[in-house]
C-alpha cells in the first residue's frame, strides 16, 4: 500500500483503473448521495471544490476534496454488516496513512435530517481552514456559495 502523502504531485494518489467502476457509481446514486451532492456541487460548501466518486487508492470515494483531503462517505445499511464494517475500518485506515480524513452519515440521516449533516460538515471545514490556514482553490472565482 502507499504511505506517500497524498498530494498534487501524485495526483492524490488517484486510481485510473477504478475509473469505469467511479463512473458507474456516479450514473446510479443513491437517494442520500444526491441529496449530498446538491449540498457539496458547484463549491457551495465553503467555496471548495468536491468531486464525486473519486478513485483514491484501491477505494472509491463517495466525495472527496483536494484542498481539505477530505472524504464524505454516505453508508446504506450495508455498512452495518460486520464483513462490510471490517472492510470500511482497512479502508479507513489506508485512506488516513495518506492524508486523508474520512466523515461517514448514515443514508437516513441524510435523507431525514439534510441541514444537521450540512451543518457537521461546515463546522468541519471552517475549524480546518482555522487551524491549518486552508482557503479553496481559486477562491476568487466562487460564485453562488450558499449561504447561512
Amino acid at each position: 500500500m502507499k504511505t506517500t502523502p497524498a498530494s498534487k504531485e501524485n495526483y492524490f494518489h488517484y486510481n485510473r483503473s477504478l475509473k469505469q467502476n467511479s463512473r458507474a457509481l456516479r450514473n446510479n446514486s443513491t437517494k442520500a448521495e444526491i441529496i449530498l451532492w446538491q449540498m457539496l456541487k458547484g463549491r457551495q460548501m465553503l467555496g471548495f471544490t468536491f468531486l464525486r466518486q473519486r478513485p483514491i487508492l484501491n477505494y472509491i470515494a463517495d466525495f472527496f476534496c483536494k484542498d481539505l483531503k477530505l472524504i464524505i462517505e454516505a453508508d446504506g445499511g450495508v455498512h452495518a454488516l460486520q464483513t462490510q464494517m471490517d472492510y470500511d475500518k482497512k479502508r479507513e485506515q489506508d485512506l488516513i496513512q495518506v492524508g486523508c480524513t474520512i466523515i461517514r452519515f448514515p443514508n437516513s440521516q441524510i435523507i431525514d435530517r439534510p441541514d444537521e449533516v450540512w451543518q457537521e460538515i461546515k463546522e468541519w471545514v471552517e475549524q480546518k481552514m482555522k487551524n491549518e490556514s486552508i482557503a479553496p482553490s481559486n477562491f476568487h472565482r466562487t460564485r453562488g456559495m450558499k449561504q447561512e
